[in-house]
């Protein structure tokens, strides 16, 4: 229960360069997922509110397009600047509303960190391309340039890393933007305004409103966002994707996954292990690139119950507790959908060979635990196969060499990120160029790349355009520079050229 002798403070808006109290009549708690306590109320904004904002970023649009490259990434220079000096405060932030064990929250900020550092060197990202006769006398040439006011809408997981995925790259592509974090833990996204403002940004270059799905369609179909980025569930994804798209924007969408991890015979036990419990639990599991599967080949399965005893080691416990390896979920709800797929995994036939689903923490009876939970014996037809858990589950399938290991992964809906570990070259090499998975480790567990790298999921694991903030302009001329061509509405790099620096 929430100590009512505590007042609860409402979430702010960020409106043209003000925090502003919301005048919506509908609030949503925010609790902490350990204790249930309400530790703010966020506003869901009204529709003159999210009009407003677009407004604004229009208007703070038709200067920002025009500042020059150098700048902008002096804008970023500062801003990545204060987020250093602010790193722990942040990280702090990050691990009480989300659950998260301090260290794995300053990883969430320091992650965000590096892409705004990328961003500082957006001069040789949106740099455009010439080519001399291209027919007898005629000369061709691409410049990029920024859209207008681009969208973002961001979930509970990690709520630094992924809004600084987006807003620093399309503000320093010349766009402006909209943020809509997660109403389930607003005020990182809050403090990440904040800062942003005392590094000097315009009013109107970042905007932040809150609230529920009525805002993010008023978002979705307004003519004047051309681009919307999302990072989210599959049924979210799916219906922005289908929704912005229907209304002609440029939408990015990252959805759900089922990462595998191929594990070979001749790969080193121990490394694979130990490689194994972090990518599984960490997080609680709540994470896009988490490894829930793991597929054993030939003799590498009688490493099952060494992945188990090792498993059954690990406990999670509160953002301070230095021996904890996680936290808890995000909400009791999230923890329901969790053991609903447990209940539904040894219903189906799956061996629960280490169950987290009593799992209680001393002092924290309300907390959303569950403990590591781990299945073998499992097949393809399972929900606990097919579903992302979003969970710190593990599943163990069993492949009788390489080839069956990769027809498993590819028939997989998903297609986010896959892991092998061997000490072949040839296998490596065989597993890199023939699976069909968007990012690929190699003895590497999660491989999420820097962001100078792309990021990016396959099949039902994104939808969209990897370029969504920008525009690429063609435009042909003669010796005498008269233009003869028209503009080409197609995608390039526009120094956002990456999906990890979008998502």
């Amino acid at each position: 229960m929430n100590d009512q002798t505590t007042p609860i403070k409402s979430v702010p808006l960020l409106i043209n360069g003000k925090f502003i109290e919301s005048q919506a009549s509908k609030l949503i708690p925010v609790t902490d997922p350990a204790t249930q306590n309400v530790i703010a109320n966020v506003p869901c904004a009204t529709e003159n509110e999210v009009a407003e904002t677009i407004e604004n970023g229009k208007t703070a649009f038709e200067n920002w397009k025009n500042v020059s490259v150098g700048d902008r990434a002096r804008l970023m220079l500062r801003y990545q600047h204060i987020l250093k000096e602010h790193h722990d405060e942040l990280g702090e932030i990050v691990a009480k509303e989300t659950g998260k064990n301090i260290e794995d929250a300053k990883g969430d900020v320091w992650r965000g960190i590096e892409v705004v550092e990328h961003a500082c060197n957006i001069a040789s990202l949106v740099m455009g391309e010439t080519v001399e006769n291209v027919a007898r006398k005629i000369d061709c040439y691409s410049i990029t340039q920024p859209l207008g006011v681009c969208v973002g809408i961001t979930p509970f997981n990690f709520p630094a890393m992924i809004p600084l995925w987006m807003f620093p790259m399309a503000i320093a592509c010349g766009n402006t933007f909209i943020l809509k974090p997660s109403e389930q833990d607003p005020l990182t996204p809050t403090r990440l305004g904040e800062l942003f403002m005392e590094a000097g940004a315009p009013d109107g270059l970042l905007q932040i409103v809150h609230g529920d799905k009525s805002v993010v369609n008023q978002l979705l179909v307004h003519k004047d966002t051309p681009a919307i980025s999302f990072v989210g569930s599959v049924a979210a994804g799916e219906h922005i994707y289908r929704t912005g798209t229907h209304h002609l924007k440029r939408v990015q969408a990252l959805a759900g996954a089922k990462n595998h991890m191929v594990v070979m015979p001749d790969a080193q036990k121990k490394h694979v292990i130990n490689n194994l419990l972090g990518s599984s639990v960490g997080a609680a599991g709540q994470r896009c690139m988490a490894i829930s599967v793991a597929v054993f080949v030939g003799e590498a399965r009688n490493w099952i119950p060494e992945v188990r005893d090792a498993l059954a080691k690990i406990r999670p416990g509160v953002w301070h507790d230095k021996n904890a390896a996680y936290g808890p979920l995000i909400s009791p709800e999230a923890k329901k959908r969790v053991l609903r797929f447990i209940s539904e995994g040894k219903k189906s036939g799956a061996e629960c060979i280490l169950d987290g689903s009593e799992c209680q923490i001393d002092g924290y009876p309300d907390g959303n635990w569950v403990g590591p939970t781990m299945f073998k014996s499992v097949t393809t037809d399972m929900s606990i196969y097919k579903e992302e858990i979003f969970g710190p589950v593990l599943v163990a399938l069993e492949a009788e060499n390489l080839e069956d290991a990769i027809k498993l992964v590819n028939e997989n809906p998903y297609g986010n990120g896959t892991s092998i570990f061997t000490s072949s070259g040839a296998a490596a090499r065989k597993y890199q160029h023939e699976i069909k998975v968007g990012q690929v480790g190699i003895n590497v567990p999660v491989p999420v790349p820097l962001p100078m790298f792309s990021f990016t999921g396959w099949r039902k694991s994104f939808y969209g355009d990897q370029h969504a903030y920008g525009k690429q302009a063609v435009k042909f001329y003669t010796e005498t520079k008269t233009v003869t061509a028209r503009w080409f509405e197609e995608d390039i790099d526009t120094g956002v050229n990456t999906s990890i620096t979008l998502k």
